[in-house]
């Protein structure tokens, strides 16, 4: 990471296992965004889409939640974010992965309904470009996936915006083939409940599935059941995580034989969130570490928080464990772009993680 581009006002801190926490210069939103695409192309950090409630209000509030097209960039050695385009269509809440120095985008919602589309944002010489991939085989949202090797896998998800259950779906669609023999191909689900908002992960060969949320009749059951994914033995059950962690930043980060999550909602607070309102005390802030090789979960370390005495009033000012973003790997650090830091609040700063 260039020295240029991280945010001269907040000092870097080392938090468990030599995790150093710094900060990029804030997305140029005043809100933020929840749910965006994001990833590298070309070297320059792409993020892209997601939506927000653009009073600052809430559903409870009466606000009305709006999707966005606008591509941002932060390009190598610089300091700002500055706007560089527009996706295909406003759209948030799908799966993005980065390959071929492009930001593959998969599904996604809006205000109009689910969608089966998939792209790829391509930004060089400063320019956008777009090459369109097979739609998948059904609108979807709200799901998680991965690159493993040259092949996209996603899982989860809901169909349509009132979807009162979740869905099992398991895809993949090989990106090295030539157009005319991309198509996605449809697999075993896994043996467990359906979820939205799970996270994926990769190591090797193999396609991970941790947590998420189990939607039947309109609720949420947490999960904290985990899954792996090889073609040549299909799916196998781990260990259960400690605890649930629904919209974790998706991927998880691949150490050595481990699979980081970084925070995510653990339900705590669930229950009591439409009470909580501006009270909310965010999301989990812990890192936990899953060992491929032992099947074991343990607590890794911390996402870097630091909440304000006045975070009900003016969130931004706080520092918080998002959720409902994705975890970008750009010029080796970890990248956390935004996201939703409790019910309905959005942030536009942007997290990083390295280690020492």
């Amino acid at each position: 990471m260039y020295l240029t581009s991280i945010n001269k006002n907040f000092a870097q801190e080392t938090l468990g296992c030599g995790l150093e926490w710094g900060e990029l210069s804030s997305i140029p939103d005043a809100i933020g965004y929840a749910g965006s695409f994001a990833g590298v192309s070309h070297g320059t950090l792409l993020v892209a889409g997601g939506a927000n409630f653009p009073d600052g209000g809430a559903p409870w509030t009466g606000s009305v939640k709006k999707w966005y097209d606008t591509i941002y960039a932060l390009e190598p050695r610089e300091s700002n974010w500055k706007q560089v385009g527009k996706l295909p269509l406003a759209l948030g809440y799908g799966v993005s992965v980065s390959w071929d120095d492009g930001l593959v985008c998969i599904g996604g919602s809006n205000e109009h309904g689910h969608y089966a589309d998939a792209f790829i944002v391509r930004y060089k010489d400063a320019k956008i470009s777009i090459e369109y991939l097979p739609a998948t085989p059904e609108g979807i949202a709200n799901l998680c996936g991965v690159l493993v090797g040259s092949t996209v896998y996603v899982a989860g998800g809901t169909a349509n915006p009132d979807s009162k259950e979740s869905e099992g779906v398991f895809w993949c669609l090989d990106l090295s083939k030539s157009d005319s023999e991309r198509k996605w191909e449809i697999l075993p689900s896994w043996p467990g409940p359906s979820r939205i908002l799970g996270v994926a992960g990769t190591q090797g060969e193999a396609f991970y599935l941790f947590s998420g949320a189990n939607l039947k009749d309109g609720k949420r059951e947490y999960l904290k059941d985990a899954y792996k994914y090889t073609p040549e033995n299909g799916w196998v059950r781990l260990k259960d995580l400690p605890s649930a962690v629904v919209a974790a930043p998706s991927t998880a980060y691949t150490h050595g034989d481990n699979l980081l999550i970084f925070g995510g909602d653990n339900g705590k607070d669930a229950t009591i969130a439409s009470e909580l309102k501006e009270k909310h005390p965010g999301f989990s802030k812990d890192v936990l570490a899953y060992n491929t090789i032992a099947d074991t979960w343990s607590v890794f370390g911390e996402v870097k928080t630091d909440i304000k005495d006045n975070a009900e009033l003016n969130p931004n000012g706080s520092l918080w464990a998002p959720v409902t973003t994705p975890l970008v790997v750009w010029n080796e650090k970890i990248v956390l772009p935004g996201g939703e830091v409790r019910p309905a609040t959005r942030t536009p700063r942007v997290l990083i993680a390295s280690f020492k």
